[in-house]
């Protein structure tokens, strides 16, 4: 076995070793870009054991094929790096259980926070009407109707709304079962 003979094999079983690792890093990834690089480290790999073999049984013929080789190559880099560019952050890469679950458990904080605030929004604004309610009640006394004095000793009462502020604007057909000119008021 000559020099020329054990540095192919050595070349052949070192391009081996380096496309079996890009494939595992590409299978890994996590990311798409990581995935793009080891494949066209296996594109590469191929290339260089076209090249052996034409060094090796010294055939011109198979250059048009590294010639392909490199197109094919080169334009899925280019176009994977291209997508890639637009690609919003932490897409393209495969997350683990435990980044999910975390994901998920923040996402249901933030709606129980949400909700939280809703109601304390709501409570306050239902405690602020009943407070404005409770401030516009005016009591009134019965009246004795031949002076029209207050009834000594009689109990307090609140005043009756007046009619305007009972009357709806405009009554719609959904909580009175017709339009608002039918209706008797």
């Amino acid at each position: 076995m000559s020099t020329f003979d054990v540095v192919t094999v050595v070349c052949a079983v070192l391009l081996t070793l380096g496309a079996l690792f890009a494939v595992v890093r590409a299978e890994k990834g996590p990311s798409t870009l990581d995935r793009t690089v080891a494949l066209d480290i296996v594109v590469t790999a191929m290339i260089a054991g076209v090249a052996l073999y034409a060094a090796y049984f010294r055939r011109a013929d198979v250059v048009p094929l590294l010639v392909v080789l490199s197109l094919v190559g080169f334009v899925g880099s280019v176009t994977v790096a291209r997508f890639a560019a637009v690609e919003p952050e932490g897409e393209g890469r495969v997350r683990t259980r435990e980044e999910v679950a975390a994901e998920e458990a923040e996402k249901l904080r933030l709606e129980q926070e949400e909700e939280a605030g809703r109601r304390r929004r709501r409570r306050a604004a239902e405690d602020e009407a009943r407070r404005v309610e409770d401030e516009q009640v005016t009591l009134v006394a019965p009246r004795d109707p031949a002076t029209g004095a207050p009834v000594p000793g009689a109990p307090v009462f609140p005043a009756p709304a007046t009619s305007t502020s009972t009357v709806e604007p405009a009554p719609d057909d959904e909580h009175h079962g017709g339009p608002a000119d039918e209706e008797i008021r």
